[in-house]
């Protein structure tokens, strides 16, 4: 019956992660499909590539709390399905079905997962996400480095189940992210405020 449970949790938290929101919402303000400009993604970051910042900030919000109500839905009937569901989310973002298994590259949704288990470890997330944008104006380093510190954040708490989910999940975060490192490594990606 557990198992039934968390592949329930998996498949819940998955289609309500792979809901597209940048997609829909550029659509409906009539800027056409967000995945024909800058990198082709449906996240906020691309989102902000159109230019409206109230839309990519709607964005951002929208991709986090499908994770974090993944969470605190199926947190209802227990905590196990709580993580199980907030990795579909993510894995729901990542790879929707209904495009063609290409979607975005996570954060936010890692970041609305990490809130409905850790909120204090989201704040941590955001401290140092936060500081490393000031610092290096990069905004994949901020994503990068801040999804590190999470599940060494975890482990220091002792939450080895939240840290390994999120180990997991950040090692995910750094293969959707390659081709950024890539740029960062040949000194070629965008600063956040940049052009493009």
């Amino acid at each position: 019956m557990l198992y039934t449970q968390l592949l329930a949790a998996l498949v819940f938290g998955y289609l309500l992660g792979s809901i597209p929101f940048g997609l829909l919402i550029t659509r409906a303000a009539g800027l056409g499909d967000v995945r024909n400009i800058g990198s082709g993604n449906i996240g906020a970051t691309n989102v902000l590539r159109t230019g409206n910042k109230g839309l990519a900030a709607l964005t951002l919000i929208l991709d986090a709390l499908k994770g974090t109500a993944a969470v605190l839905i199926a947190g209802i009937y227990g905590p196990e399905l709580a993580l199980v569901a907030g990795f579909g989310a993510f894995l729901g973002h990542l790879f929707p079905v209904w495009l063609g298994f290409k979607g975005g590259k996570g954060v936010a949704t890692y970041l609305g997962v990490l809130a409905g288990l850790a909120w204090k470890v989201a704040l941590v997330f955001a401290a140092v996400w936060l500081a490393v944008a000031f610092i290096m104006r990069y905004s994949s380093l901020a994503a990068l480095v801040a999804s590190v510190a999470v599940p060494l954040t975890l482990l220091y708490l002792g939450r080895i189940d939240y840290a390994v989910l999120f180990a997991v999940m950040t090692a995910i975060v750094f293969i959707k992210h390659r081709a950024n490192i890539s740029r960062l490594l040949a000194g070629t990606e965008s600063r956040i405020g940049a052009n493009g």
